[in-house]
């Protein structure tokens, strides 16, 4: 079998797998917030910051990192990233103080912006256009996987050993990836799309008049605010509001969303494609789809105290990931190759900005207030948000060219 065979899977693996460790840490966290909080003697508001913190800064870099990779080598910008992030990952050894949580939470933050906003162009350079929901579908696994091992790394490790030592854990395996990253071959910008670049599609200043990426990204956005904030609390949920175990509330949830999002992801991806030739907003009725369905199920799971609250969390989340494929695929389509890790960074701000920065601080407050079950009200309404913004998206989408070849880059 030729390299250039193997190049396109090798990549798609070795991205993945780097994305999974990046979910990971950040999810880590999540999994130890009562113990972090016991320790430090904070408020739940003050716990839901360093995720707002850390979004923050996140959102911040993608600006800068975006045009760099457009220029100059997305590879070696990821490897730089993933070295950064995983060595302030070990730094959690010497966090003794909220401060310095706070500081080194916001840092790695920085480091990982240089891999989001890059990894997915570097991985729709590899394949044709009308498969990229499922090819997307595969690179974002990482999220649901990623984001179980943190909670299942948390949640089993932490009440044994401290809060501090599954970040060991969850940082050491960035570095050896980060160097496989460096024997891959960076696929050339755009070698498969078939639209025509417009002012809109291949200028910065043109994204704000470019509807297909101004509702996929303001519809991200909503559905970023609720995901973000429903990752931050569901365990702390089920932890004091229905008297689970800490080490039973990540086991649980890390295997609802490990399960959920495996099937979600490549399920939405291929469900997007599998649309495309019917309808070329397949990508945003998808997603518009999966959100609206959610809301009704989310409202019975939260507020529910029997038996239908665990299978009710099961399907929202399932419902809530089915769409992170098509919906990135059509943020990547909306716009074209060469400015496409711009556009990413672009996206990447607003909707952590509008998303997941604001969404977990939000609910704390909220939950300081009157309890955490009300601040849920606060996801569900963004999921209705997402839901009416993307069905209007639709009609904005581009119509890609339907290759009857699907291999690909380099296999003829």
């Amino acid at each position: 079998m030729s390299r250039n065979h193997l190049q396109p899977k090798t990549a798609l693996i070795v991205l993945t797998a780097l994305n999974l460790l990046n979910y990971a840490d950040r999810n880590v966290l999540f999994a130890v917030q009562p113990l972090v909080q016991d320790e430090f003697h904070i408020s739940k508001q003050q716990i839901g910051y360093l995720t707002s913190a850390f979004l923050g800064f996140y959102m911040i870099a993608a600006p800068f990192v975006g045009p760099l990779a457009d220029r100059y080598s997305r590879k070696l910008i990821i490897v730089l990233g993933a070295f950064f992030w995983s060595g302030l990952t070990l730094l959690t050894a010497v966090t003794h103080t909220y401060s310095e949580l706070l500081i080194r939470h916001t840092l790695v933050g920085v480091g990982e912006a240089t891999f989001v906003t890059i990894a997915p162009t570097f991985v729709s350079d590899l394949f044709h256009e009308n498969i990229r929901g499922r090819i997307l579908g595969v690179f974002y696994l990482a999220i649901p996987v990623g984001s179980a091992a943190g909670y299942l790394l948390g949640g089993y490790l932490a009440p044994q050993h401290g809060w501090r030592f599954p970040f060991y854990i969850a940082a050491a395996p960035g570095f050896l990836l980060a160097i496989a990253v460096l024997f891959l071959t960076e696929p050339e910008r755009g070698q498969f799309d078939s639209l025509k670049e417009t002012p809109e599609r291949g200028t910065i200043l043109g994204l704000a008049r470019n509807p297909a990426f101004l509702t996929s990204t303001l519809g991200m956005a909503a559905m970023t605010f609720s995901l973000g904030g429903i990752q931050v609390w569901i365990p702390q949920f089920l932890y004091s509001e229905r008297g689970y175990t800490l080490e039973k509330a990540n086991l649980l949830f890390g295997m609802i969303i490990v399960i959920d999002g495996i099937v979600a992801a490549l399920a939405g991806g291929w469900l997007g494609d599998y649309l495309l030739p019917r309808m070329k907003g397949s990508y945003y009725f998808v997603s518009a789809a999966s959100m609206l369905l959610g809301i009704p199920v989310m409202i019975v799971a939260l507020f529910d105290k029997g038996s239908l609250m665990i299978p009710g969390i099961g399907v929202a989340a399932f419902l809530l990931l089915l769409n992170t494929a098509p919906l990135n695929a059509a943020v990547i389509n909306s716009v074209d190759a060469h400015i496409r890790a711009s556009a990413l960074a672009v996206n990447i701000f607003i909707i952590h900005l509008l998303g997941d920065m604001p969404s977990p601080t939000m609910m704390g407050w909220v939950a300081d207030q009157r309890s955490l079950q009300t601040a849920f009200i606060l996801p569900i309404i963004a999921m209705g948000v997402s839901s009416a913004i993307l069905f209007y998206g639709m009609k904005f989408a581009p119509a890609v060219a339907l290759h009857a070849n699907l291999a690909p880059a380099g296999k003829t």
